[in-house]
């Protein structure tokens, strides 16, 4: 568990890392769906406009992939509306739920199970060209990990004290990136473009049926070691006394009471933190839901470079979560999101000079993938780790233990609402300039401004001093 030693905190590792296995089925899912939803949009839009597929559009007229891409960006904003509207919703309902398995566990399980039984039918109904049925199961998809996913991350602040946060943060985004470059690795050996540059009557429905597939039962494998493992009743009377200790620690302006109203102070930290989480989302979900149309439309480069870019932004994603706790506890969490920031913006500004090849490569004339983005992918992992690993643990830091599904709720109502503008911004900018390299010139003013308000609107506040364990000491049991 976690212990207390003459007023000092230490986090306990493995079971972090247990709690990470929730984290691990959102990454896996939502890595999935990022990588192969707004392709099969933006080939069944181009069906639906020009009654020919996308891969016959490219060969012979490509600006009309660019004008079916604001509709692409309406549905993907559609699904963000949605978790808009319905993460609130579960949180507060969890913050009130009462179970003999918990209060977290319940929207955990059943949103996983729904979900995993739904994603499958996404691919099967794109392969047939049934739009409707194609939105409806990402419909689904998206509810029911609305319902696991605000109980699920609200889980690691239940029961890890406040000063240890930004530490565990870092462990479970860490644990969440092993899901994603497990969806990711699918994508190297079965490259969606190998199914959308060919002739219908060549497409292999397993070629993207497998990857939605082998998401599923590992999503549902994840909530099944979360479950075994976490007790979260057993945790929270064991966890009080720690609880209380990291309250009188938290790196607040004004301590936060129960039962009084939130101080100005600290509503004033809450506000400028999600305002600017709202800026930098919007950036971010810009290049994650246009980057694989980017390579295969743009680049003119095979898809399997798109998974290479996320392993490698995972990697170094994996890098700034596991040192981002060390910084934050040297220079406090407000410096160590702005380096983050800062980071970003120089890799997304290089971004802004790479343009597509021209050398021939592949059997479907596809062109050699610009090295240089490699470069891109790295910098930008790094420096959104150490925005994304202090962010959360700031709101929850704000609130009291009954209001941590609620904080949550507010931490993922900014960003779903930037990832509900975003997509459809996006691809106005793209149907009025015709023109990809738009992209990481509309990321970079974003994540600008979202530096110039997190800087100008957020204090710099220190939790207390704590200690952390080390060596074999991070596998004390639960």
């Amino acid at each position: 568990m976690t212990h207390s030693t003459n007023g000092a905190l230490k986090l306990n590792v493995r079971r972090t890392a247990l709690i990470g296995f929730a984290f691990f089925g959102i990454l896996l899912l939502w890595q999935v769906y990022d990588s192969w939803c707004p392709t099969f949009l933006t080939d069944i839009f181009a069906r639906r406009m020009y009654g020919i597929s996308s891969a016959q559009l490219k060969a012979g007229d490509p600006e009309k992939i660019l004008n079916v891409q604001w509709i692409v960006g309406i549905v993907m904003a559609c699904d963000n509306l949605a978790a808009l509207i319905l993460l609130p919703i579960f949180g507060n309902l969890s913050d009130k739920t009462k179970t003999p398995i918990g209060k977290r566990m319940p929207y955990i399980l059943t949103g996983t199970m729904v979900a995993a039984i739904a994603f499958p039918f996404i691919p099967l109904f794109f392969h047939y060209n049934n739009v409707a049925g194609m939105v409806i199961m990402m419909a689904i998809v998206l509810i029911f990990m609305m319902m696991y996913r605000n109980p699920a991350v609200a889980l690691m602040p239940d029961i890890t004290p406040k000063p240890l946060r930004a530490r565990a943060n870092g462990i479970i985004n860490i644990m969440g990136y092993f899901g994603g470059a497990a969806a990711t690795v699918l994508g190297i050996f079965l490259k969606l473009s190998d199914y959308i540059n060919v002739e219908d009557s060549a497409r292999k429905l397993w070629i993207i049926e497998i990857p939605f597939l082998v998401a599923s039962i590992l999503m549902v494998i994840s909530a099944f070691v979360l479950f075994a493992t976490i007790k979260e009743n057993k945790l929270a009377e064991e966890l009080k006394d720690e609880m209380d200790l990291g309250e009188k620690m938290a790196a607040i302006e004004t301590p936060v009471d129960d039962d009084a109203p939130m101080s100005a102070a600290n509503k004033k930290m809450l506000f400028g933190i999600l305002a600017a989480e709202f800026l930098w989302f919007m950036a971010d979900n810009a290049i994650g839901t246009y980057i694989g149309n980017y390579v295969i439309y743009y680049m003119n480069s095979s898809s399997s470079s798109t998974m290479i870019l996320t392993i490698l932004g995972g990697l170094f994603s994996v890098l700034g979560f596991a040192v981002a706790g060390s910084i934050a506890d040297k220079i406090g969490r407000k410096w160590t999101i702005s380096t983050g920031l800062g980071i970003t913006v120089l890799g997304l500004i290089l971004m802004c000079f790479v343009h597509p090849t021209g050398n021939v490569v592949g059997a479907n004339g596809e062109f050699s993938f610009p090295a240089i983005l490699f470069v891109v992918w790295a910098i930008k992992g790094f420096g959104m780790a150490l925005v994304h690993n202090c962010s959360f643990p700031m709101v929850v830091e704000l609130c009291s233990s009954k209001e941590i599904g609620r904080f949550t709720g507010f931490y993922y109502a900014a960003s779903m609402s930037a990832q509900t503008v975003t997509p459809i911004l996006l691809g106005l900018v793209f149907k009025a300039t015709l023109a990809w390299y738009v992209l990481p010139i509309y990321s970079s003013i974003l994540l600008a401004l979202s530096f110039a308000v997190f800087t100008s609107q957020v204090k710099n506040i220190k939790a207390k001093k704590v200690a952390n364990t080390h060596g074999l000491e991070a596998l004390d049991g639960d």
